[in-house]
């Protein structure tokens, strides 16, 4: 039986809350000139209705969560289900509609949830990641020396995003994988059209396609050579013993690989502009480089790139902060918002890489949901913003902060391209 965390209590006899007004729109805008920060109705909704209800772009509504100790309660509540297929939960572009078609473990709840990530749970253990840093540092000082011989030709400044922050995590999760990398720019383009805000259903559903059909071959092709990676090891130890299905091990492909790149890509973007426009605390880094570690979980605290969610939908009537929340209505937690909750991380709108306690983010999730690759996304934001910094003290943004162009279309938040010169 699942068991409601401490504090959070269920109730047959509340009555649901109720609104004078229709919900607003769920706030998905950072403000105006502050790319770096999450829509500023978050911080008003923390104080004055820090559970409410919001409208979704396909007119269905939800409740949204923006307080840190709400949200992990609700993430970690086992009662609010990651099940796409479960009626009421609050569908958008990024969570791929309600189909059962390779519908990776994220989208499950235990016990498949628990049997299916376990699979892969000891390849993204501390100590085999940790291994993986002499490989990582190796590849990043690879990509800035080509880095440094584009910016001599260049004479107008390098691309931070499509030279280094793209290709390290890309790199890393290819190999990883076995997926070969010349393909990448083929992967990096679907998923950059899944993660749209902008994009038509009928484009999103083309590019699902494209990328179930790429991964059925490849993982076809590892059936019959299943090399030594993530997805050899899966077929070898699992699909030829009838734990996994083909279609399952090409769900798995699709989850590692698209998680695998595009989020820590875009917060080594985002990290790197930050420290660029911070020499100070850039500086205190160079001076002080057992700080990077603590620093990064900063980093990740402050830009929480995931900007509208995750989402749950309750399977049981559960309150949550005197709110009945109740079985089939969907919820949005406001990671950002968590994270910048001035209760628990005063100063929450300034980077401090002292923060005595930045490592209780929730940016890769809470619970059993938990980001599986925290780990590997930490040792390649810590290789990577520690090379920058060592490499390249002078580098600034090459153009003014407006004329980036931030992902403010995208379900992740990061820059598009990052022009940089030194």
């Amino acid at each position: 039986m699942a068991h409601a965390p401490a504090g959070v209590r269920v109730s047959s006899e509340m009555s649901e809350m109720t609104l004078s007004t229709a919900p607003a729109p769920l706030p998905v805008e950072p403000p105006s000139g502050c790319p770096f920060d999450p829509p500023a109705a978050f911080g008003e909704l923390r104080i004055e209705q820090p559970i409410s209800k919001v409208t979704l772009p396909d007119g269905s509504w939800a409740w949204l969560a923006t307080r840190y100790h709400d949200i992990r309660a609700i993430l970690g509540d086992t009662r609010f289900s990651s099940d796409t297929t479960v009626h009421g939960y609050p569908l958008s572009g990024m969570t791929g509609g309600g189909s059962t078609e390779n519908r990776g473990f994220i989208r499950r709840d235990p016990p498949e949830h628990t049997r299916l990530r376990r699979m892969v749970t000891r390849e993204f253990m501390v100590k085999r990641v940790e291994a993986l840093r002499p490989e990582i540092q190796r590849i990043t000082d690879e990509l800035c020396d080509r880095m440094t011989d584009a910016e001599r030709r260049a004479h107008g400044g390098v691309d931070l995003v499509e030279a280094l922050a793209l290709p390290v995590p890309s790199l890393v999760i290819s190999m990883l994988l076995g997926v070969p990398y010349d393909d990448h720019d083929l992967f990096q383009g679907l998923t950059g059209t899944l993660l749209s805000r902008t994009v038509p259903d009928d484009e999103r559903e083309a590019a699902r396609l494209e990328l179930r059909d790429y991964l059925d071959e490849l993982v076809t092709a590892k059936e019959a050579d299943p090399g030594d990676d993530i997805l050899g090891r899966l077929i070898v130890e699992q699909r030829r013993t009838g734990e996994l299905t083909h279609d399952e091990v090409a769900a798995f492909a699709a989850l590692l690989l698209i998680a695998g790149h595009e989020t820590t890509a875009n917060m080594i973007g985002l990290s790197a502009l930050t420290l660029m426009r911070e020499p100070e605390t850039a500086e205190r880094l160079r001076q002080e480089p057992g700080l990077i570690r603590g620093a990064v979980e900063e980093l990740l605290r402050f830009h929480s790139i995931i900007r509208n969610g995750p989402r749950r939908v309750a399977t049981a009537d559960t309150e949550i902060d005197g709110h009945l929340i109740r079985a089939g209505e969907g919820v949005v937690v406001a990671v950002p918002s968590a994270n910048r909750d001035e209760s628990v991380f005063p100063d929450a709108g300034r980077v401090d890489v002292r923060r005595p306690n930045a490592q209780h983010h929730v940016a890769f999730g809470y619970g059993i949901h938990q980001c599986l690759g925290q780990a590997l996304a930490r040792v390649e934001l810590q290789v990577v913003l520690g090379t920058l910094l060592r490499r390249f003290p002078t580098m600034r943004p090459a153009v003014p902060l407006d004329e980036i162009p931030f992902r403010t279309d995208m379900a992740i938040h990061g820059c598009h391209a990052l022009p940089v010169t030194w």
